[in-house]
């Protein structure tokens, strides 16, 4: 491990070693936000999971319900009635904090639901009725999902950036500033006994 280019004197050792005291603090403090970031990105990994899941599982359903509709439906009535919204969402977007990371919040403040379905009921079949009831009732969770998803890349982005430092600290810093001490220590070892030598030459003289 290369040492730091430094003076070795002792007023030099005392500044390494209040630096090495910042770095070892500093490095427990990292490794217990890094080991608990992790806890909460398991967690919210595996809401993310089982909520992609169920999302990815009805909007197929609702697809193919989309399909056998137009299959038996003209295109033009098809784009038509599909073209018109049934519902309107507003969603309030903010920001909330795990562990020092700014992560998206998505809240729906307001729900609106027109009355009907919003096509002639003798234009489409049954089956375009379910998927567009069902499309509608998914908007919440496809939010939620958005946000749990961001929420997961952003940790995971802050995890490897706190990795990095953790290992910077203990692979690097921690060991260099150790190896710089134990050369000044050495140092000034060297030249207190190189004094002792001389001071004793000089009473064997007198």
């Amino acid at each position: 491990m290369s040492r730091l280019n430094v003076n070795p004197t002792r007023m030099e050792m005392k500044k390494l070693k209040a630096r090495l005291d910042t770095a070892v603090r500093g490095h427990k403090l990292l490794k217990d936000k890094s080991d608990e970031m992790i806890r909460r990105f398991s967690v919210i990994i595996k809401e993310n999971k089982a909520l992609r899941d169920e999302v990815e599982k009805e909007l197929s359903e609702t697809l193919k319900q989309f399909s056998v509709a137009r299959s038996v439906t003209p295109a033009y009535q098809a784009e038509a009635a599909f073209s018109m919204p049934s519902v309107a969402v507003s969603a309030e977007c903010g920001t909330e904090s795990i562990m020092g990371v700014e992560v998206p919040s998505l809240n729906i403040v307001d729900e609106k639901r027109f009355d009907g379905l919003p096509y002639a009921y003798a234009e489409i079949t049954s089956e375009a009725d379910r998927s567009v009831e069902r499309a509608a009732a998914l908007i919440p969770k496809m939010l939620k999902l958005a946000e749990t998803e961001k929420t997961v890349r952003m940790l995971a982005n802050e995890i490897e950036r706190n990795k990095r430092r953790v290992n910077a600290l203990k692979y690097v810093m921690i060991p260099q500033l150790e190896e710089t001490i134990k050369y000044i220590k050495s140092k000034l070892d060297e030249n207190e006994r190189a004094a002792v030598i001389r001071l004793m030459k000089v009473k064997s003289k007198a």
